[in-house]
């Protein structure tokens, strides 16, 4: 018996091939179409939930991290846009007020904390240092930032006395050094005096870079020098008054050879 011609075998082939290829494509376009009306609505509905519905609103602001603030007074500098929708806060123009305004605010953290809250995290600057100001006192912290002015000075916190001038002794060290420099290295002594001494200290005086020493709130003195070599005084120091308790006057300017005098 004769095999099937190529023409019968060329019907075959075409029969079980499926679909003809314009049919196919149609399918294929039909599905982009569903697709992509399904993503518009998809996206349609989602922009409509975060911007035009009030599901995710702002409604509360909580403040945590306030010491001296309120947190009141902070959300009064913040300013959040309270019935804002959440997603369009400007978390960044937030903070920037909040450091504007409260410069007391060391660090601050812009939370959305979903659905209806934006939450302010801050942290306020510690003073370190005292500064008077006609009868006010000036805080300045462990960076030396000036950062509030207040009417009673805070316990336990000595005051800075910057003795040095334009003429004088100190005149050469505050040109070269300049008053910021100077009131830095006040900050650093004080950062680096032994617990106890920073405890009793009540005065921190610049008469020059060199010369800064600290006085005691029991009238005791400390020539500490420049602000350099600072643990290496500290360990001198608490050495010195251990060996001489009843001494008034202590000297580390040179912390390998230290001195007291006066009893």
């Amino acid at each position: 018996m004769a095999g099937p011609t190529t023409a019968e075998r060329g019907e075959r082939q075409q029969g079980s091939s499926g679909p003809p290829p314009a049919r196919g494509a149609g399918r294929r376009l039909r599905r982009i179409v569903i697709l992509a009306v399904a993503v518009v609505l998809l996206g349609a509905g989602g922009a409509w939930v975060l911007y035009g519905s009030q599901w995710l609103r702002v409604r509360h602001v909580p403040v945590s991290g306030t010491r001296v603030l309120t947190p009141a007074e902070v959300r009064e500098a913040a300013d959040v846009p309270v019935g804002a929708p959440m997603a369009s806060v400007d978390t960044g123009a937030i903070e920037a007020r909040l450091r504007r305004k409260l410069p007391r605010i060391d660090t601050v953290d812009v939370v959305r904390s979903w659905p209806r809250g934006i939450a302010l995290n801050v942290s306020e600057r510690t003073p370190v240092l005292l500064l008077r100001k006609g009868g006010n006192f000036v805080e300045v912290d462990d960076d030396g930032v000036r950062f509030a002015t207040v009417s009673q000075a805070p316990k336990g916190v000595p005051s800075l006395e910057l003795s040095a001038s334009r003429k004088g002794p100190g005149a050469a060290s505050l040109r070269r050094f300049g008053t910021g420099r100077l009131v830095r290295a006040a900050v650093r002594v004080a950062g680096d005096l032994p617990a106890p001494v920073a405890r009793a200290a009540r005065t921190v005086q610049v008469r020059s870079y060199d010369a800064i020493s600290v006085e005691l709130g029991d009238g005791r003195t400390v020539a500490w020098g420049s602000d350099e070599q600072g643990r290496a005084k500290a360990r001198a120091l608490t050495a010195l008054m251990k060996a001489s308790p009843g001494a008034r006057h202590f000297d580390v300017t040179v912390p390998t050879a230290p001195a007291s005098s006066g009893s």
